[in-house]
């Protein structure tokens, strides 16, 4: 981050949630401002106070909902936001099967609202959270960012697509606005001091929670979605960054939206290697030695059975890389739970 991006005010929707918070936090200690729009949907308003307590210094926060286009334009009228780190969508592969309309309302609608707030206010940098569900079941491994995008495997994934295509056409209509969306892998882990990590409402729908929580005694058993997929172990393969890792790379691609280089590009962010499930499940007990019990159940409808990233671009371009283990993600994650049990969010 060059000088001149210093004392920048940048907006953060869904700040408060998993790898938002995660991102806050190293804005505000690269000397940027952030500002945090939230509705706690997916989150807890707690979440804040911790944030503070992290990087020493108070963190504003905007309550309500970007589905709300008249509360976004309060928002950009009081603040003049340099830029936007767009978080703020619901995330679930099986709920989104199940409720499609509510992924297609909140997470395209609420991405059209702020890139007309955007528009409106002069506001020319967007970072796009987008996913590597995108790409579908990929025919080829690893993939890169031009591998050609399959069918989504869900509407969740759908609406990432769109809300890329939308973004990308934006910034070719208004060309005084520029975006980068980053395509993540799987993000696990928590900050180091334990004082944030991910914190899902209800039955978590992402596997590290659900084997964090059920290694504290809180669910009875973890539950492998398949294992006669055409893997190795049959289960699932993913690429799973940790999330530290994963918010240094919001803060390159600010970085690289003011060398204003292109209007538009995207970026694979993920470690370039692949793990299963049952891969992870051994990996956390064995870097934790606590007990896990768990047991192979059926497939899960929407997901995708294999897939990690090739990461040259973002290393090259961004000039960023992982550099976190599965090991060191897996022991904040479950460091974290361990805080959550002892003092509640």
């Amino acid at each position: 981050m060059n000088s001149s991006s210093k004392n920048r005010t940048i907006l953060v929707t869904g700040g408060a949630g998993y790898i938002g918070s995660h991102v806050v936090v190293q804005l505000a200690q690269q000397g940027l401002e952030p500002v945090i729009i939230d509705n706690f949907s997916n989150s807890s308003s707690k979440v804040v106070s911790r944030l503070e307590e992290i990087v020493k210094r108070r963190i504003k926060l905007c309550e309500g909902d970007c589905r709300d286009f008249g509360f976004l334009e309060e928002v950009f009228h009081e603040n003049k936001p340099d830029g936007v780190i767009h978080f703020a969508a619901f995330k679930s592969v099986e709920e989104s099967v199940s409720n499609p309309l509510t992924y297609y309302e909140n997470n395209v609608g609420g991405t059209i609202n702020l890139l007309k707030a955007m528009s409106i206010h002069g506001c020319q940098q967007l970072v796009f959270s987008s996913s590597c569900t995108v790409y579908g079941n990929p025919d080829h491994l690893p993939v890169d960012e031009n591998t050609p995008w399959m069918p989504a495997e869900s509407p969740y994934g759908y609406t990432k697509q769109v809300c890329e295509n939308i973004i990308r056409d934006q910034t070719r209509g208004d060309q005084s606005i520029s975006a980068v969306s980053l395509r993540y892998f799987n993000p696990i882990g928590a900050h180091p001091s334990g004082l944030i990590g991910e914190l899902p409402i209800g039955v978590p729908s992402n596997l590290v929670p659900f084997i964090t929580q059920t290694a504290a005694g809180l669910r009875d058993e973890l539950i492998v979605f398949g294992n006669d997929y055409p893997t190795p172990d049959g289960s699932c393969i993913r690429d799973y960054i940790h999330v530290v890792d994963l918010a240094e790379a919001h803060i390159q691609s600010l970085a690289y939206l003011d060398q204003k280089k292109s209007s538009y590009d995207a970026f694979n962010i993920g470690t370039g290697k692949g793990a299963s499930v049952l891969e992870l499940v051994t990996q956390f007990i064995e870097s934790t030695g606590v007990n896990l019990p768990y047991r192979i159940g059926p497939r899960r409808r929407g997901d995708v059975v294999k897939i990690y990233a090739s990461v040259a671009k973002a290393e090259e371009v961004l000039q960023w890389k992982a550099k976190k283990s599965l090991k060191e993600a897996l022991v904040d994650a479950w460091n974290w739970q361990q805080s959550l049990s002892s003092n509640k969010i």
